[in-house]
């Protein structure tokens, strides 16, 4: 693993065994990418590379746009996606391929929670990312269905994971309660224009088995 600073963020590499291997970018809420990989490791994932980020500013780098806060204790979203997302791909991916063994086939974005939904908005943006999994992705997040069903990635990604935990919709906050039917609602807009989808509801809320669920989605990725 090589670990490395740029503009006050963590990321730590897991370089894959072999030139050409995949590149799988995770941008993660605290320094869980060790968790990830290990969770990976023990799924007999196929070769690839891991870059996972931390010290992000959660709610503002992973937010598409401005938004009131869900909870009132809660500074609101400040819609700084745009931003992150030039810094990941001027900054960041030159950064990471310098320390691979070679040039990936592909590179695709995973997140949990609003990186999950970071992912799924950001392979919008660009084609740089070939393939997404998007686990407890805030797809609730407003305006973010309508979005997303009106911008269909171009060109087509390759791929798209979702998942979700059985219990996030059954919430007493309002803004959450739609998730479910949102991530659905998204995962066949892809699947009817012919990009391979899947959708996989776990068992439990959406703080369960965090680690697990994010290495089996990368773990979906690297199958397809």
């Amino acid at each position: 693993m090589t670990t490395f600073e740029r503009d006050g963020k963590t990321v730590s590499v897991w370089p894959g065994r072999g030139p050409g291997a995949p590149l799988v970018y995770l941008n993660t809420f605290g320094e869980e990418g060790a968790q990830v990989r290990a969770e990976m490791d023990r799924l007999g994932c196929p070769d690839c590379s891991l870059a996972a980020v931390s010290g992000l500013d959660w709610d503002r780098d992973l937010s598409p746009w401005p938004a009131p806060a869900i909870r009132r204790e809660e500074e609101p979203f400040a819609g700084g996606a745009g931003d992150y997302l030039r810094w990941m791909t001027g900054t960041l991916r030159p950064a990471v391929r310098a320390v691979l063994p070679g040039d990936p086939c592909w590179e695709g974005l995973a997140g949990y929670s609003m990186a999950g939904l970071f992912a799924v908005w950001a392979l919008c943006q660009t084609d740089v990312f070939r393939r997404g999994a998007s686990m407890s992705g805030s797809l609730w997040y407003p305006g973010a269905r309508d979005y997303l069903l009106g911008h269909l990635p171009q060109p087509a990604p390759d791929c798209f994971y979702f998942s979700l935990g059985s219990k996030e919709s059954k919430t007493r906050n309002p803004a959450l309660r739609t998730v479910e039917e949102d991530t659905r609602a998204v995962e066949a807009f892809y699947r009817e224009k012919g990009i391979p989808t899947t959708f996989q509801l776990n068992p439990g809320n959406h703080f369960r088995d965090t680690a697990a669920r994010t290495a089996a989605g990368i773990a979906w990725l690297l199958r397809v």
